[in-house]
């Protein structure tokens, strides 16, 4: 009899990839990323999401990616690789690739190649879910990637068991509630939208698929906590110290702000993959400007 699919929950942040200067992957900075963060108590860690330049990575770096997190988390937290590729084909080989390197489960997205309709869309992710008896997150973010699964296409999709969880970042936190009178509990619903996360944690979710916090992983989790313990006065404090931070995961220059941050916190390097740029300049003073007014009011 095959085992049940686990059920995710909590804080499970998206990382960036960390580089050189050079645009070469650097895993040591990476592992050690990956330690700071299982460090601060989250229950699951994402690599090669759109936070971790997915689009911009070879065959072989996202594989040494997922690889080099596996290694590190040793079995502590589950790692879940992000799965954001041009065809179906390559799609499918890296989850089979990826369930061989020991990747508890995937957080795929809608095909990057083209805006796909419905069909198109939910063809994508039936064929995907048959790649691996591995439990999968479905990332909808019709913002950036411009095709959204509606609540009613969750109703459809439902019959396919290892579809676990829904990253909900359609910038509308009515959906928490829409999908939740539709669906019931039938999916795990994390939020994946950093400044909206103290609107959906009332609305009800079960996750929470952070961005920034990877920078301050221990304001970030104790967050989660207080929202997990109906604490809303103090979560509503320490949101309101991490909005500004939280904001930079919203614009376009997200992964180069969130490395920016990364590096002002002392754990990563802002380098970034071509075609990204980086910041440079008013927007990089103020986004600077930000962070470190952030930091000078860090709460004890």
């Amino acid at each position: 009899m095959s085992q049940p699919l686990p059920k995710w929950s909590g804080v499970f942040p998206a990382v960036v990839t960390q580089m050189h200067q050079d645009q070469s992957l650097d895993l040591k900075a990476s592992a050690h990323h990956f330690e700071v963060l299982i460090d601060s108590g989250i229950s699951g860690l994402i690599v090669c999401g759109s936070l971790g330049e997915n689009q911009c990575l070879q065959p072989d770096e996202k594989r040494a990616v997922l690889k080099c997190a596996i290694e590190t988390a040793r079995g502590r937290i589950p790692v879940v690789s992000g799965v954001a590729e041009m065809s179906t084909r390559a799609a499918v080989q890296y989850m089979q690739d990826g369930e061989k390197l020991g990747a508890a489960g995937f957080m795929i997205m809608p095909p990057m190649v083209c805006k796909s309709d419905p069909a198109e869309t939910e063809h994508w992710f039936r064929t995907l879910a048959k790649a691996t008896p591995l439990p999968w997150m479905l990332y909808n973010n019709p913002v950036g990637y411009h095709t959204d699964v509606t609540p009613e296409m969750f109703v459809r999709l439902a019959d396919i068991l290892n579809l676990t969880s829904i990253k909900e970042s359609s910038a509308n936190p009515r959906r928490i509630t829409e999908l939740r009178n539709l669906v019931g509990d039938r999916y795990q619903i994390f939020t994946g939208v950093d400044d909206l996360f103290l609107e959906c944690a009332i609305l009800g979710i079960d996750g929470w698929v952070a961005g920034s916090g990877i920078a301050f992983p221990k304001e970030n989790q104790q967050l989660w906590d207080l929202t997990r313990e109906g604490k809303w006065d103090e979560a509503r404090i320490l949101y309101r110290w991490a909005q500004p931070l939280m904001k930079l995961d919203t614009h376009i220059h997200f992964v180069q702000y969130i490395k920016l941050l990364c590096q002002e916190a002392g754990i990563g390097k802002e380098w970034v993959r071509e075609p990204r740029l980086l910041i440079s300049g008013a927007e990089r003073e103020q986004v600077l400007q930000i962070i470190r007014e952030a930091f000078a009011k860090r709460p004890a």
